[in-house]
């Protein structure tokens, strides 16, 4: 099959482009993230996705915009994580599944299925909606059996691996702790010096 891969992060590409090629599928990452917060993260990500589809010879297509201000609007005034999430999903899967269709791929896919992180039966959800709507199916794959082979191979292969989803909401998590669902999340205080 003629498959168009959405990639949120090299290291996430990793596990199902080996795989996908494995199988002998003619494969093309899409490289769509407006949620990558701050803008060094997402040229960070960007490069690291060139260094590995570069090596393996995979055609790549990159919607290289930084649309963080069209993302923000979308989520924004979303009151849960999952709520944002889902508004994430689908702005990057709706986004494949449009190159998809006018490239006549036989299907799309996403590396999102790799991460153990995401909210897997959502990805598959809105990706099989997405498919229909756009006339390509969603190719579903539990990429996350291979999660310890995937990490594995992108440490070998010396890929940049980041420790937050991407946008500035997980950045803000990263650091700062929800103290219970639905509350605000507690932050340690700064340190300050006076002179």
């Amino acid at each position: 099959m003629k498959i168009l891969v959405h990639v949120c992060c090299a290291p996430c590409f990793v596990y199902p482009s080996i795989v996908l090629l494995q199988e002998e599928h003619e494969i093309a990452g899409f490289f769509f993230n407006p949620n990558i917060h701050p803008y060094q993260e997402y040229q960070r990500r960007l490069g690291t996705v060139q260094q590995w589809s570069s090596a393996k010879n995979i055609r790549m297509i990159y919607r290289d915009e930084y649309l963080l201000e069209d993302f923000l609007r979308e989520v924004v005034f979303r009151e849960s994580k999952s709520s944002r999430c889902l508004v994430c999903y689908h702005l990057r899967l709706e986004a494949a599944a449009k190159v998809a269709a006018r490239g006549r791929f036989d299907s799309f896919t996403s590396t999102l299925l790799y991460s153990k992180f995401q909210n897997h039966e959502a990805v598959a959800r809105i990706g099989a909606e997405i498919g229909e709507r756009y006339g390509v199916p969603f190719y579903y794959r539990d990429f996350r059996q291979g999660w310890k082979e995937g990490i594995l191979q992108s440490k070998e292969f010396g890929l940049y691996r980041q420790q937050y989803c991407g946008c500035i909401y997980s950045e803000k998590e990263r650091y700062c702790h929800p103290l219970t669902e639905g509350k605000t999340a507690h932050c340690p205080p700064m340190e300050t010096k006076v002179a």
